[in-house]
């Protein structure tokens, strides 16, 4: 038989549920996993005419997910309210049966793309599976995963899966990174977590905002409005590509904004969405400044008056007892973070700050050197305002694949954790052996 090292090599799988991405495979995808949106379709509306052409075992489950979305979303009657984001926040209440359904069949459509190949190996004996969730997943959603993954596992005939592990998406991203003691700031597209680490997450210490991503693309489509494009700020697919390509973090919005008014050929941008479809900002280019800056500090007053005329909403949520900050900037939740944990170990955690997550995933272009910045740049700008003695004393990294941090980490932690670390009840730590 063989053994535990050499097996994990090959069938240590991994699950990141991101609030707005899936991303999963094996190990053997080495550095990039496979990705699909956290989002599925319900079947509820379809004309009788279409369930026809539908395969029967796809409309018995009722939901499909990933690249199988495009095939039935034009037939959905009511195609908004059965296109579900389960994982907006990173938590699923536990109640809501159209969010579960959705999170099993991202899982079975992930494991059905590998499962055939990994079958016909002689020596396979089903994966080692890591689940990374948000730091703030309550221990039912971590016992349904488990609940739901059994169930898949018996789908496949019992070959699937040999044991269950989960992990807290921030630990993953410090296990990437090799860093015992530090703060993780994980910014996806549902929300920020701002993570003490200490050998293992500090619980008191984490602070969560209720923004990311998405407030950046509710931004983009405001920005796509103003400049003439309205049509195309109700497309997520431009939205994206917008964000993506014309989206700057300013070193100081005010300074950037008037600078960008002052000369917009400077600032202008032509951006090709395809060979049919083209997006210009040149009035409206001082405006890709807001992009950015909304997930690192949405309380300028330009932000306030969106939120007014009901064009951007960023307001507080309670999940729980978690209370996710819409409006605190990302300097004070640093700050907020660091003096809740233990003062005797409050320089190691703030000694090593690292960013993850594909809200962080700005670049600066060059010749605009003087007014944008990185997000590394950004955080440190921000908390040298407010604490200058605080932020000499700050190590501000970004890992290097902002997007797969957790995966690779969770793939580590997979090979990395000992076969008879047993599943522990109250930790919700170790192995669970399905047979």
């Amino acid at each position: 038989m063989m053994d535990e090292g050499k097996y994990k090599l090959n069938y240590v799988y991994a699950e990141d549920f991101g609030t707005g991405y899936f991303k999963y495979g094996p190990i053997t995808l080495r550095d990039k996993p496979y990705m699909v949106q956290s989002r599925g379709l319900f079947l509820r509306d379809l004309p009788e005419s279409i369930k026809l052409l539908v395969p029967r075992e796809v409309l018995e489950r009722g939901v499909v997910v990933g690249d199988e979305i495009p095939k039935y979303l034009s037939s959905i009657r009511d195609a908004i309210r059965n296109l579900r984001y389960p994982l907006k926040d990173g938590i699923i209440r536990r109640e809501d049966e159209d969010s579960w359904k959705i999170t099993k069949e991202l899982a079975r459509y992930g494991f059905s793309q590998f499962y055939s190949d990994f079958s016909r190996r002689s020596d396979f004996r089903g994966f080692f599976l890591v689940v990374a969730l948000s730091a703030l997943a309550p221990d039912y959603m971590r016992d349904r995963m488990i609940e739901i993954h059994k169930e898949l596992d018996n789908e496949f005939g019992g070959k699937l899966l040999q044991a269950v592990t989960i992990i807290d998406q921030p630990f993953a991203v410090a296990i990437a990174e090799k860093a015992v003691t530090c703060t993780v700031i994980e910014a996806g597209h549902g929300n920020i977590q701002l993570v003490p680490i200490s050998y293992g997450p500090i619980r008191e210490g984490i602070v969560a905002l209720n923004r990311g991503g998405s407030e950046a693309n509710a931004v983009t489509r405001e920005v796509l409005k103003d400049s003439g494009y309205g049509d195309l700020a109700k497309d997520e697919y431009v939205i994206e590509i917008v964000k993506r390509t014309a989206g700057l973090v300013p070193k100081n919005l005010d300074e950037a904004i008037k600078k960008a008014k002052e000369n917009p050929n400077r600032f202008s941008i032509r951006i090709k969405i395809n060979p049919l479809v083209e997006v210009e900002l040149k009035d409206t280019a001082w405006m890709r400044f807001l992009i950015g800056e909304v997930v690192f500090n949405p309380r300028h007053e330009l932000f306030t008056s969106y939120i007014q005329q009901g064009r951007l909403v960023i307001e507080d949520a309670t999940v729980g007892d978690m209370v996710f900050y819409g409006e605190m900037d990302l300097a004070e939740a640093l700050i907020t973070s660091i003096r809740r944990v233990p003062v005797e170990i409050q320089d190691k955690i703030m000694s090593t700050i690292i960013l993850s997550g594909g809200a962080f995933n700005w670049s600066v272009p060059p010749g605009l050197e003087d007014v944008a910045v990185n997000s590394v740049d950004k955080v440190r700008i921000m908390v040298s305002e407010r604490l200058p003695d605080l932020a000499n004393r700050l190590s501000i990294s970004m890992v290097k694949d902002p997007q797969f941090s957790v995966w690779k980490g969770a793939i580590i932690y997979g090979y990395a954790l000992p076969g008879n670390v047993k599943w522990n009840e109250r930790t919700k730590e170790g192995w669970y052996y399905l047979h």
